[in-house]
Parts: structure tokens; sequence; C-alpha cells
């Protein structure tokens, strides 16, 4: 069914922030949305009520692109003038909760910006009627991943209850730093006994992703999680998991995060780890988050007793993906091979695909990914807002050839393409 297009006198008002960060709508400019690095048009059904959780950031240096709702034509607006005082105006953008994809990036004149915007997935948003409204759509809610359920005040008393009774190590140390500092929702869930938790393993990686977490090498741009400086031992990997399997409800414990490389670097610490666990407990979900650049590395793990596996792709086409990754011992061809064989075992298998509207919706990039998911027997793919500096993937990204549909189309067509293929946007038991 063909979008109904807004007239420009019905969308939220442009919002822009002063030199201070301070935000405002405009008394007359719309809301505008990109995809890749033009303006695109909002349709209401594009929009939702920015979620309570949501935050916003200004992008300093860089004047908002708003919509003339007199003309219909996108202007860049670097000045206001309200009661006779005229002040210059700053990009706005939303990152939203999980759970949402964005359909739109915030409309930007990025031509004065000398630096990388930190790794967030910056999205459209607007004002009307009293509240925010942003540029996407819900995919899935998962009420483990609820923000109200990940509440500091029960958090620091549940580290010091949980070190009491297990004593101290490097590997709870540095996850008790993740929970309170980087506020990774995974290693607070260790602490609070429940759902998925994290066995980071990895100091060393074999690609240069553009939005590493972990490690950049631009100093404008701070890596938003501190890598794990240390190989943790079996003892203590086995120790955190098998408590954490036998006592939470829902429970995974996942290898492959943020504050890490890329865990297959140490497959074999991960396939012993694996073994002593499963001699000890046979409850919840083992599951390693990965670029699978190494197939019979993944073959190994697997063989070890993995439960599922989500393999990361920025995109199904090799060009592109290669772009991002920048990977190095390895191809695109060796990911998706990875993909073959875990299904061949049994593993629940998931793409981890971080999607970016105007490049994740072209034409090319729908017909690559269905043809991956045909071939491979996928069970799940998560539909991840990539977290970058927009101006700098697109910069990075090769020019495709085909038109962008929308974000909403391309997750339609995916589910009309493929009925039992779960979309989503968080790890899921095995049951």
């Amino acid at each position: 069914m063909r979008k109904q297009r807004n007239s420009p006198l019905d969308l939220p008002f442009m919002l822009y922030a002063d030199s201070k960060g301070r935000i405002f709508d405009h008394p007359r400019f719309r809301m505008a949305g990109f995809s890749g690095n033009a303006p695109a048009p909002l349709a209401e059904d594009d929009l939702i009520p920015m979620p309570e959780f949501s935050k916003l950031f200004f992008i300093p240096g860089c004047a908002p692109v708003g919509l003339d709702p007199d003309t219909g034509k996108y202007r860049t607006v670097p000045r206001v003038k309200i009661n006779g005082v005229t002040r210059s105006c700053y990009a706005v953008a939303a990152f939203l909760e999980p759970g949402i994809v964005r359909t739109h990036l915030p409309a930007v004149d990025y031509a004065p910006k000398k630096y990388v915007l930190p790794m967030w997935a910056y999205t459209a948003v607007g004002f009307r009627e009293g509240r925010y409204w942003a540029a996407g759509f819900s995919i899935e809610y998962n009420p483990r991943w609820d923000p109200r359920h990940y509440d500091d005040r029960k958090l620091v008393p549940a580290i010091r209850d949980y070190q009491r009774k297990h004593g101290q190590g490097p590997l709870l140390e540095h996850l008790s730093g993740c929970a309170t500092i980087n506020h990774c929702f995974a290693a607070k869930n260790l602490f609070l006994k429940r759902w998925e938790a994290p066995l980071p393993v990895s100091r060393a990686c074999n690609a240069e992703c553009l939005g590493c977490l972990s490690l950049q090498s631009d100093p404008s741009c701070t890596a938003s999680h501190q890598r794990i400086s240390f190989k943790p031992t079996v003892k203590e990997i086995v120790s955190l998991a098998v408590r954490h399997l036998n006592q939470a409800e829902e429970a995974i414990v996942s290898f492959g995060q943020g504050c890490e490389g890329e865990p297959l670097t140490e497959h074999e610490l991960i396939a012993e780890s694996i073994r002593k666990i499963r001699e000890r407990t046979s409850r919840g979900t083992i599951n390693l988050n990965t670029n699978g650049s190494w197939p019979e590395r993944v073959r190994l793990i697997a063989e070890s007793g993995l439960d599922s596996i989500r393999i990361s792709m920025n995109s199904a086409r090799p060009d592109l993906y290669r772009a991002y990754y920048r990977p190095r011992g390895y191809d695109f061809d060796d990911v998706v091979s990875s993909l073959e064989l875990c299904r061949r075992k049994g593993l629940y298998t998931m793409m981890n695909y971080l999607v970016f509207p105007g490049i994740t919706d072209q034409q090319e990039e729908i017909k690559a990914v269905t043809d991956i998911i045909r071939n491979t027997g996928l069970n799940f793919v998560h539909l991840k807002n990539l977290c970058i500096d927009p101006q700098l993937y697109m910069e990075k990204m090769p020019k495709g050839r085909s038109k962008a549909v929308g974000m909403k189309q391309m997750a339609s067509l995916l589910k009309e393409e493929f009925p039992n293929l779960e979309l989503g946007y968080f790890n899921q038991p095995v049951r």
C-alpha cells in the first residue's frame, strides 16, 4: 500500500539548538529527514511519539535542514530571528530506545563539520502538539530490555551482594565497570541475576570497523566502551556462566560484546569454556556474537556445545561490507560460509543486520540480503540501527545504483518473502 505523504503543515516543527545545546522548535519550518545524504519525504506512518528513555543530541557547527511549509522546498536554516533577536541554529537528532528501527536520518548540513560524531544511531526528530516525534517504527518490544527495568538504585546493592557472595576476579571487576560506567544492560543483568549476561574474552580483532565501539583512532571520537585488557581464565568464565545459567530467568550467556574485539580470536578459550560449562549445567542458552570471519573456528565452537550464534553484517553486498568492516585475513564469503555452516550444525542462527536508511533499503541491498536468507536458511534477522556518524558512513560507502524504497517497506518485503523468518532486535533464548 502506497504511503500517503503529509502536507508540510501537518508535519512536526523542525527542532534546532543554540550554541549551549538548548533545544527549541522553530516557529515556521517543519521537520525534515534524510535517506542517505539527501532529504526524503516523511509520511505520518514514519513518525512515532519519541519514547520516554530516548535521548536528544545537537550537532555543533552544523545547521539543520528544514521543510519550508510555504514552498514545499528543503532549506538549510543557519539562523532564526525571534522577537528581534537573531541566533544561530544547530541541528538536533534523537537516539531511540532499543527495539525501534529508524526510518530517516536527521536532516543536517554537514559541510562545516571537521570532527567525527560519537557512535550513536542519529535519528530525525521534530516537535508537535507538546511532544517530540521521531522517525521510526517498532520492530520488537521485549520487556526484558525495557529501560524501566534497569534502575541503578537496585544495581549498586546487587553488585555489592554479588561480590560479597562470590568474591572478586578480573572478569567480574571488568563487568562491574561495564554495568556502572558504560551502563551496559547485559552486564547489569549478570548482577541482577536475570536474562542475558555477557562473557567478554577478546582483546584483539581482525577487522577495523568504522563504527567500532571499543577502539577508535580518531581523537575527536571517543570509543563508547573500554575494551577488555586481559585474557580471562577458563575457571572464571565457567564459574560466572554456570552460576548465571542455573539461577537466572530466561538465561543466556553471550560471548562477543561491545567491550571486546572479535571473540573468534579466542576460539580455543571459548570452546574449552563451553565444554566445561555444559559438563556442569544443561540449563539456558550459550550464545556467540561474532563477525563470523573464520568458519573453521566457528565449527570448533559450534561442536563444543554452542546453542545460538549471531553474525554481524552491515550489508549483504561484498563491497559495502568491506568498506565498513575493513577485514584483515578474511573476506565476505567467509562470513556467508559461517552462516551456512551454523544452520547445518543445527544452531539457532541469527544475522545482526546493522541497518542504515538510504543504504539498507536500496533495491540492490534488499535483493542481496534476500538471497543470503534464502541460501542459508537463517532463523532470525536483527534490524539494529547502525551507530555511526552519518556523514562518515555515507562518505565511505560505495555508491549504489538503485533507489531506496524506505525502511518500513524493506522490512515488509522481508516478512512477505520469508513468513517463517523472525525479524526483531534482541537475542532470543533457545527453547
